[in-house]
C-alpha cells in the first residue's frame, strides 16, 4: 500500500513559476516510477513527466511531454520518497489539476491532485 500527497498548487501569472511536491509513504521500495499527469476542464488527462528511481544503482531517468519540455523539471529528494515538479515559464494552457502517481510491480497509486491555475 502506497499513499501519495501532493502540494504546491495555486494561482500564478503567466511567466511565473510553481513547484509541486508529491510525498509517497508506505511500501515504497525501489525500483519505482513516479510522475505527474494533468487534466484541464473538458480535456483528457495527459502525461506531463516521470522519473524512474533505481534506488541509487543508476542515475535514473526522466521523461517529459513535449508541451512542457524545457520549462518543467521533475526531480527526486535525495533522502526520501518525494518527487518535485518545478514549473517555470508557466502559460495559461498549463492550467489543470495535476496528479501524482507511483508505479511499482504492476501496481499504480494516485494522489488526489492539486490545482494549478495560470492567469494571463
Amino acid at each position: 500500500q502506497v499513499q501519495l500527497v501532493e502540494s504546491g498548487g495555486g494561482l500564478v501569472q503567466a511567466g511565473g513559476s510553481l513547484r509541486l511536491s508529491c510525498a509517497a509513504s508506505g511500501r515504497t521500495l525501489s525500483p519505482y516510477v513516479m510522475g505527474w499527469y494533468r487534466q484541464a476542464p473538458g480535456k483528457e488527462r495527459e502525461f506531463v513527466a516521470s522519473l524512474r528511481w533505481s534506488g541509487g544503482r543508476s542515475g535514473g531517468s526522466t521523461n517529459y511531454a513535449d508541451p512542457v519540455k524545457g520549462r518543467f523539471t521533475i526531480s527526486r529528494d535525495n533522502y526520501k520518497d518525494t518527487v518535485y515538479l518545478q514549473m517555470n515559464s508557466l502559460k495559461p494552457e498549463d492550467t489543470a489539476v495535476y496528479s501524482c502517481y507511483f508505479r511499482r510491480l504492476g501496481n499504480d497509486y494516485w494522489g488526489q491532485g492539486t490545482q494549478v491555475t495560470v492567469s494571463s
